[in-house]
């Protein structure tokens, strides 16, 4: 990243998610009265007068335990700091001092950067000055009272911290946004660190080891890819109210910004249900889509294996059927550096646009082959001519008679003719049928807005 980096260290549950959500001025680490609910290090920008930062939330560090992920999770934290040019020491005013508190204080005063002790939970300045007072203890300086959930006292420790922010020039650059999105345990962190060459993101065999939706960016030929992972979706009846019910929802809201979405899959487990709902909501999303087959050296395979799981993706994922599929290993690593490829051309199939005279000759050479059947009536529809009237995804607006005479097999025919004809592979297809008194309703609708 071309913007310094601050990293918040501190014990589970002092309120390091609260500050970095103050910091960044959005609610989008997932803060939960648990510990251990952060697990993976989220990055955020944020800014202070003039200067923009980026503020790292981590894991709560606990030195004497190596049960469940507490292990991956001091890792996630050294790595951070490795990466930051200073660091916030988050401590629980209420709380006091404690063994942890003086363990992590050991551990940061050799590090070589600025460290600035965060008193939280200091929502009083009489008894905020009493919280402090104790934390000079720790030896690393000077201890500044705040409170992440008002904000108060935050302001006077980020005077400071800028002081020791190195000035780094920010170049804006375009990137394609990716969201890795799957039910628990397919592999997508294993996916993103198999991108990465390093262990961004915390893996286990225990479903939900993901809760926030991490960003990373990356280069590859020039090109910048920011890959967001998230949490494993789950059916809604299975997850309660907490730290998995708000990692879904930041994992709804990474389709929502996302250009394209890696929708992986577990190879051994073939497709699901969830698998086919998800691959709905990316479809009426209108989101790009690679499908992503993971797990792919676990399967026993024959000369006939890819071809029969083939035809399971395109009549289970009916949805995504415009989507390109790949099979990989994030394990191994097998095809996974062609995944990007795959991405790029959905990218392009996603943003581009076609020209009205391009699209009326498919129009017309379509309905020379195969013209709208005739109801019951004696009616017949018929299409005057079409328009794309917007990218991401491609809409094509198609200007008819009447678009109750047009059956959903029609519909289907004109759309397979775009795409025979004109590609939109890994991307959807709208296409708006619009009839005369449709437009005539839009004319009124114009010209009383321009009265007002």
């Amino acid at each position: 990243m071309s913007l310094p980096i601050v990293a918040i260290i501190g014990r589970p549950n002092v309120g390091k998610s609260t500050l970095v959500n103050r910091l960044a001025g959005a609610r989008e680490s997932i803060v939960h009265d648990e510990p251990g609910v952060t697990r993976d290090r989220t990055y955020r920008r944020a800014f202070w007068q003039d200067r923009e930062f980026v503020v790292v939330d981590t894991g709560g560090l606990v030195f004497d335990d190596e049960t469940e992920f507490l292990p991956l999770i001091r890792e996630q934290a050294m790595t951070a700091l490795s990466q930051a040019s200073a660091a916030i020491f988050v401590v629980d005013g209420q709380q006091g001092i404690t063994g942890g508190d003086q363990e992590i204080a050991s551990w940061l005063r050799v590090q070589k950067i600025p460290v600035f002790v965060a008193v939280n939970k200091c929502e009083s300045e009489t008894v905020g000055a009493m919280q402090t007072a104790d934390f000079w203890e720790l030896g690393i300086g000077e201890p500044y009272a705040i409170s992440s959930i008002h904000g108060s006292g935050t302001g006077e420790l980020l005077d400071e911290l800028i002081l020791h922010l190195p000035i780094m020039e920010e170049v804006d650059e375009p990137e394609v946004r990716i969201a890795i999105i799957g039910r628990p345990n397919v592999g997508k962190s294993s996916l993103l660190n198999a991108f990465l060459g390093e262990n961004r993101s915390i893996v286990s065999p225990i479903s939900g080891t993901t809760r926030d939706a991490i960003d990373t960016v990356i280069t590859r030929n020039g090109a910048n890819y920011r890959l967001i992972d998230t949490a494993g979706i789950r059916r809604k009846k299975n997850v309660d109210y907490g730290p998995e019910f708000f990692g879904i929802n930041r994992a709804f809201k990474a389709i929502d910004r996302c250009d394209v979405v890696l929708l992986v899959l577990n190879a051994v487990d073939g497709v699901t249900e969830q698998d086919q709902k998800l691959a709905g909501r990316i479809s009426e999303e209108g989101r790009a889509c690679v499908i992503v087959v993971n797990k792919w050296d676990a399967v026993e395979k024959d000369s006939y294996t890819i071809y029969d799981y083939q035809e399971q993706l395109n009549s289970r994922l009916n949805f995504t059927e415009w989507a390109e599929n790949i099979f990989v290993s994030a394990l191994t690593g097998q095809r996974v550096d062609k995944i990007l490829e795959i991405v790029d051309r959905a990218v392009e199939q996603h943003r581009r646009r076609v020209s009205t005279a391009v699209i009326n000759e498919v129009l017309e050479e379509s309905t020379t082959w195969h013209n709208p059947l005739v109801t019951r009536q004696g009616k017949q529809g018929k299409i005057y001519y079409g328009t794309q009237v917007s990218s991401q995804p491609p809409t094509i607006a198609l200007f008819v008679n009447d678009p109750s005479r047009f059956n959903d097999n029609y519909r289907r025919y004109i759309e397979n003719q775009f795409r025979t004809q004109l590609g939109f592979a890994g991307t959807p297809l709208r296409l708006l049928w619009r009839g005369k008194k449709q437009r005539e309703g839009e004319k009124i609708v114009n010209r009383a807005t321009r009265v007002k």
